[in-house]
C-alpha cells in the first residue's frame, strides 16, 4: 500500500497516479475523507479516555452530591467512549479498505497509456528470414506433436481446455530449463527456493492480487486457500512481519513452482497451443532491498533475464509497460518480449517489476539500520522462465526444415549433450 503521509502531503500525486492507471480517481478523496475521520475519532477518543482515567481517581475520594454527580459524568463516558471507539474503527476499517484499493504510485519516467501504448526500449537478436532458407516455419504444437514433446488433446480430454502434457523430449525439455535457469541465478547470488503452491488470503492480497487481479486467481473456498499464480506471492510472503537487518540486503531469492492463473477475460485469445495455459511451471527471482536502491536492482533483474534469453539464442525486445497495464503492486515493469515466428510478432517471457515499498507495507516486512528505528524495506520481482511461453519460442525460433530443433548450448549439458531434437514415430491412439 501507499504511505499515508504521502497521501496527505500530495494527494495531487497520487491522483495523477490513478489517472495514470486508469483507475478511480474519486478513491483519492475518498481515503483522505476517511483518513480525517479516523484521525478524528481517534484524537475524540483518547480525550475521553483520559476524563475517564482522571474520574477514576477522583471518584474513590468524593462523597455525597460531588460522588453522584462524577458517578453520573462517569457513565455517560463510558457511553461516549464505547461510541468514540466504535465510530474509531469503522473510520480505520474504511480507511483500510479503500487504502488497499489504490494502485502503486507510478514512476513519472512511465508511458501513459494502456496496453499498446509501451515504449520499446532495445531489440537484441536477429530474426530469421525462413524463406530465404527455403521452408514455411511450423508453429510450436506442430513441431512439439512431431518431436513427441506436447500433447494438448490428452490435456484437454483429462483437465480441460488450455491444459497440456509435456512428453518425452519436452518433459526433458523443461527440467533443463528449469535447471538451466536456477544454475544462472544461483551463480547471480540467489538463494534457490521450492515454494508453496497454496497460500493464505493475507499473503494473496499483501502481493496485490485479490484486487484488480482477483478475477485471473483460484480460490480453494472450502478451506480458504488460493493456488498462486507465481511464487513471487509466497518469496514475498517469506518474511512477513519481520523485521530484516539493513546490512543483510539485499535477500536475493530465485523460486520454482508450479503457477495456476484462470485466464479470466481472454477466451479466444492463444489457444492453440501451449501459450496461454492454466498450469505452468516458472523460475522466478525476487529481491528485499532498500528502498534507495530499488531502481539500481530493476536494472540487475532486467540484465539478469537479457542475459538469459540472450543465452537461449533467442531474437527479443525490451518495453517499457504503459501505466494503464501496470499490476497493481508494480511501480514500473520492464518486459522481454520474444520473436514468435509464426505469430509474426513478439510475445511476452519475461518481465521485471519494482513493486517500491507497496507490497512491503501490506505484509508488514521492514529494515532495521543502526542510526534509525525500523522502516518498510522495497520488493522487486523478475520472471527468469516462464516454461510454456519458452518452449514455443525455443521450438519455432530453433525449428529446422525437416522437423528437428537445434538445441541452445546452455541447455545441452541436460539433455545428455544432444545438440538437436529429433522428430519421432507418431505414437499409436490409444483405444477404450
Amino acid at each position: 500500500m501507499i504511505d499515508l503521509r504521502l497521501l496527505r502531503e500530495d494527494p495531487d500525486r497520487v491522483r495523477a497516479s490513478q489517472r495514470a492507471r486508469g483507475e478511480d480517481v474519486d478513491l483519492v478523496d475518498s481515503l483522505l475523507s476517511a483518513d480525517e475521520r479516523r484521525r478524528s475519532s481517534s484524537a475524540r477518543f483518547d480525550e475521553l479516555r483520559a476524563e475517564q482515567r482522571q474520574l477514576g481517581k477522583l471518584i474513590p475520594k468524593a462523597t455525597g452530591d460531588e460522588r453522584a454527580a462524577l458517578l453520573a459524568r462517569a457513565g455517560e463516558l463510558a457511553a461516549a467512549v464505547k461510541a468514540a471507539d466504535a465510530e474509531r474503527d469503522e473510520a480505520a476499517a474504511e480507511a483500510q479498505t479503500l487504502l488497499l484499493g489504490i494502485g502503486n504510485l507510478v514512476h513519472p519516467d512511465v508511458p501513459v497509456g494502456g496496453e499498446d501504448d509501451f515504449v520499446v526500449r532495445e531489440t537484441h537478436g536477429t530474426i530469421r528470414d525462413f524463406a530465404a532458407e527455403g521452408f514455411e516455419p511450423k508453429d510450436h504444437l506442430e513441431l512439439g506433436q512431431t518431436l513427441g514433446a506436447i500433447d494438448t488433446e490428452r490435456g484437454a480430454k483429462v483437465s480441460g481446455s488450455r491444459f497440456y502434457y509435456l512428453t518425452g523430449v519436452g518433459a526433458l525439455l523443461e527440467l533443463a530449463l528449469v535447471n538451466a535457469a536456477i544454475g544462472q541465478a544461483t551463480a547471480a547470488g540467489f538463494v534457490p527456493m521450492l515454494t508453496p503452491a497454496l497460500v493464505k488470503p493475507r499473503a494473496m492480497e499483501g502481493t496485490g492480487f485479490l484486487g484488480q487481479a482477483a478475477q485471473d486467481v483460484y480460490h480453494l473456498e472450502k478451506d480458504d486457500f488460493y493456488l498462486v499464480g507465481t511464487s513471487e506471492v509466497p518469496l514475498a510472503a517469506y518474511h512477513m512481519d519481520e523485521i530484516l537487518d539493513a546490512g543483510e540486503l539485499p535477500r536475493r531469492y530465485a523460486g520454482f513452482s508450479p503457477c495456476f492463473r484462470r485466464e479470466a477475460g481472454s477466451y479466444g485469445k492463444d489457444t492453440r497451443g501451449i501459450f496461454r495455459v492454466h498450469q505452468f511451471d516458472k523460475v522466478e527471482m525476487f529481491s528485499y532491498v532498500a528502498p534507495e536502491d530499488a531502481e539500481a536492482e530493476l536494472t540487475r533483474l532486467l540484465e539478469w533475464e537479457k542475459q538469459w534469453l540472450t543465452s537461449l539464442g533467442l531474437p527479443f525486445r525490451v518495453i517499457d509497460v504503459a501505466s494503464g497495464d501496470l499490476g497493481a503492486s508494480a511501480s514500473r515493469k520492464f518486459d522481454c518480449e520474444a520473436w514468435i515466428p509464426t505469430q509474426g510478432k513478439y510475445r511476452e517471457l519475461t518481465s521485471s517489476s519494482n513493486c517500491t515499498e507497496f507490497q512491503a507495507r501490506r505484509l508488514g516486512i521492514r529494515m532495521r539500520t543502526k542510526d534509525a528505528g525500523p522502516r518498510p524495506l522495497a520488493t522487486l520481482n523478475g520472471t527468469l522462465c516462464a516454461v510454456p511461453r519458452t518452449i514455443v519460442a525455443l521450438l519455432e525460433n530453433h525449428q529446422q526444415g525437416d522437423g528437428s530443433v537445434r538445441v541452445p548450448e546452455v541447455l545441452r549439458p541436460y539433455l545428455g549433450g544432444r545438440e538437436l531434437l529429433e522428430p519421432v514415430a507418431k505414437p499409436a491412439r490409444g483405444g477404450r
